[in-house]
C-alpha cells in the first residue's frame, strides 16, 4: 500500500515497514546545499590551481610556460567534471545514500526494496543526472518526472530502482510504552535478536496507535511469530502481543548492549 508521502514495504518476514518519502521541496533543499558546496569547492580548487601554475611558471622559466598553461587548462576542465559527476556518487557511497546536503535535510537514498543502495546503483543513478538536469541545468526533466509519480522519483531513481526517504536515526525512535511490563531480567535467548530486529519492534511500537486496528493486530502477530521462530520459543499465552514486544524491546535496550 502506498500513499503520497509514505511507502509500505513487506520484509522477507512478511512485516510491513512504513518509509516516509522525501518530497520535492526537501529534495531540492538538499540539492541546493550540495550545489553551493560544489561551487565553493570549485572556487577554492581553481584558485589553488592558478596559484600553483603561476608559481611553477616563475620557478621554471618561460621554457616551461606552455606546459604549465596546458596543465592549467586541463585542471580547469577536469576539476568541474570531477566535482559534478563525482561529488554525489562519492558521498552517497561513502555515507550510504547521503550527501552533505541530504544529511542537513535529513534524507537518504535507498533501494526501493528498503535495503541500502549498492555502489553500482549509486553510480547509475547519478549518471542519469545528465538527463534529469535538462534543460540548462535547471532540473526541469527531473522535476516533471517527480511530479508524475507518487514516490517523487526522478529518471535516475527509476533507472537504479531507488527512492529517497526521510532518514530517522535509531536513537530518535521513541516507542509508546504501555503501562504493563513483563520480567525485567534479560533472557539469554534474546541475544539471538539483531539490532535490525530491535529497530523493527520499536518502529511498530512507536507507530501502533496510528495504525488501523486490524493492521495493528496482524502486524503485532507477525512480529511475535518472527521472534518466536528466531528464538525457538513461544510467547507466554497470558501475555498480550504488545506487552510481549514491549518486554523484548526493554530487555534488549537495558541488557543486550543496544544503545
Amino acid at each position: 500500500m502506498e500513499s503520497l508521502d509514505r511507502l509500505d514495504i513487506d520484509t522477507p518476514e512478511q512485516i510491513s515497514l512504513e518509509l516516509p518519502l522525501a518530497g520535492i521541496g526537501s529534495r531540492f533543499l538538499a540539492l541546493t546545499i550540495d550545489s553551493l558546496i560544489q561551487v565553493g569547492l570549485f572556487i577554492v580548487l581553481t584558485i589553488m590551481g592558478w596559484i600553483l601554475s603561476m608559481s611553477y611558471t616563475e620557478l621554471s622559466g618561460a621554457a616551461d610556460k606552455f606546459l604549465s598553461e596546458t596543465v592549467g587548462t586541463i585542471v580547469v576542465i577536469l576539476v568541474p567534471f570531477c566535482l559534478y559527476w563525482g561529488y554525489f556518487a562519492f558521498f552517497e557511497i561513502l555515507w550510504q545514500g547521503q550527501t552533505p546536503g541530504k544529511r542537513v535535510a535529513g534524507l537518504r537514498v535507498i533501494h526501493q526494496t528498503g535495503r541500502p543502495m549498492t555502489a553500482i546503483e549509486c553510480i547509475g543513478r547519478n549518471l542519469m543526472r545528465v538527463i534529469d538536469m535538462q534543460p540548462a541545468a535547471i532540473y526541469a526533466v527531473g522535476l516533471i518526472c517527480m511530479m508524475c509519480n507518487k514516490q517523487n522519483r526522478r529518471v535516475g531513481d527509476f533507472v537504479a530502482g531507488t527512492i529517497v526517504v526521510h532518514d530517522k536515526a535509531l536513537d530518535s525512535i521513541s516507542p509508546s510504552w504501555g503501562s504493563k511490563t513483563a520480567a525485567d531480567a534479560l533472557q539469554p535467548e534474546l541475544r539471538k535478536l539483531s539490532s535490525d530486529e530491535l529497530v523493527l519492534i520499536e518502529a511498530y511500537l512507536s507507530r501502533r496507535y496510528d495504525l488501523d486496528p486490524t493492521v495493528r493486530l496482524t502486524t503485532a502477530q507477525r512480529i511475535v511469530a518472527m521472534i518466536n521462530e528466531r528464538l525457538g520459543t513461544a510467547k507466554p499465552p497470558e501475555l498480550r502481543d504488545d506487552d510481549f514486544l514491549e518486554s523484548v524491546a526493554r530487555q534488549l535496550r537495558d541488557g543486550a548492549g543496544f544503545r
